[in-house]
């Protein structure tokens, strides 16, 4: 096993490992002496593990029940909240109760802006079934829904008490599955490891390398929300190739498109474009695009940029007029780059040939 120790505001474990489903119970009473716990889970993940996880906190001494919504990313909704608070009204949860979420990244979210919410904040438990979810979305606190206008305008910073990354439930996850978490791995290693990079180019995702690739994302990660909790500085790195992923992702409706995609198509955009303009090291687009490609990532969209880019004026990281696009000097090594948000489709036009 490996344990990550994240020393935020409010300190808690990250676990890695294999089998950990079985003991979340008994580890979740190490940091919650609560009396009842809801399980958050969707459609697809319920049938594989929430009897398992319900068990496990029934012997640890807790009243459990689950929550089961609408696999997908168009679950991620207020009206969706509203329906978890019912059920925590219906539960009697208190603010010395749990929540616990097991699946991917839309329900790691949605679980933590109900728990960061409700009572004004009760504890939560992150249980990432996927790939994204435990090298990313399950550590550092930020969780949200999406509305109509954008992708996580709505959310709050709240911490888990725990994190439990159970590498065995990659082994039920579809290919593509996979695939779309990949790309949060090679954001993590494009913007902060050029060894990690490289082990990436010369290995494979397979059960040898996953827990060491995993638990190098995660320290990654663990040792930028420490140093900037709030994403006030250096946290912004993490949003690597997030800006236009998320204008996609809305262009499609929250369909079609996977997070993982749109961010993979983002990243290969925006390298392209500044290592045109000088600001990116030559050969890094190309070698990025190449690593993409390996794991079966998109480098393009057909989508045309006059449809989409609109959806950045509703971006998270806009200031004013300008937002922050997160740029490569090489492999390894990111910086912000502010921009006159008019100014953007232009940076962006002058790509077309470095990721052919």
């Amino acid at each position: 096993m490996t344990k990550l120790t994240v020393n935020t505001a409010r300190p808690y474990d990250i676990m890695i490992d294999r089998g950990l489903l079985e003991k979340a119970g008994a580890l979740s009473r190490g940091v919650n002496g609560g009396e009842r716990a809801l399980i958050v889970t969707d459609s697809n993940v319920a049938p594989f593990y929430a009897s398992r996880v319900v068990a496990s906190f029934d012997a640890a001494g807790y009243q459990a029940d689950v929550f089961i919504f609408p696999a997908g990313e168009e679950s991620k909704r207020l009206t969706t909240i509203s329906e978890i608070y019912a059920r925590l009204a219906k539960n009697r949860l208190t603010r010395g109760d749990l929540i616990v979420a097991l699946g991917g990244g839309v329900t790691g979210d949605m679980t933590g802006f109900a728990a960061a919410t409700w009572l004004r904040g009760i504890d939560f438990v992150q249980i990432p079934t996927t790939l994204l979810a435990q090298v990313d979305s399950s550590v550092g606190g930020k969780t949200g829904v999406d509305i109509p206008d954008g992708k996580n305008l709505v959310g709050a910073f709240w911490q888990p008490v725990l994190v439990l990354a159970d590498t065995d439930t990659l082994d039920t996850l579809p290919r593509e599955v996979l695939t779309d978490g990949m790309a949060e791995v090679i954001k993590t290693a494009a913007i902060k490891d050029l060894c990690l990079f490289e082990m990436l180019e010369n290995r494979d995702m397979d059960g040898a390398n996953r827990e060491p690739i995993i638990s190098r994302c995660i320290d990654i990660k663990r040792g930028v929300v420490e140093r900037d909790e709030r994403e006030s500085g250096e946290r912004k790195l993490l949003n690597f190739g997030h800006t236009l992923g998320h204008a996609l992702e809305k262009h499609y409706r929250y369909t079609g498109l996977t997070h993982g995609f749109g961010v993979a198509v983002g990243m290969a955009a925006v390298t392209a474009a500044s290592e045109k303009q000088g600001l990116t090291a030559v050969g890094t687009a190309s070698r990025l695009a190449a690593l993409l490609k390996k794991y079966q990532l998109p480098i393009s969209d057909p989508a045309p940029q006059s449809e989409y880019l609109s959806a950045v004026l509703l971006d998270k990281k806009m200031a004013g007029s300008k937002i922050d696009i997160v740029l490569l000097r090489e492999i390894g090594n990111a910086f912000v780059h502010p921009m006159e948000v008019t100014l953007l489709s232009s940076f962006l036009n002058s790509q077309s040939e470095a990721i052919t």
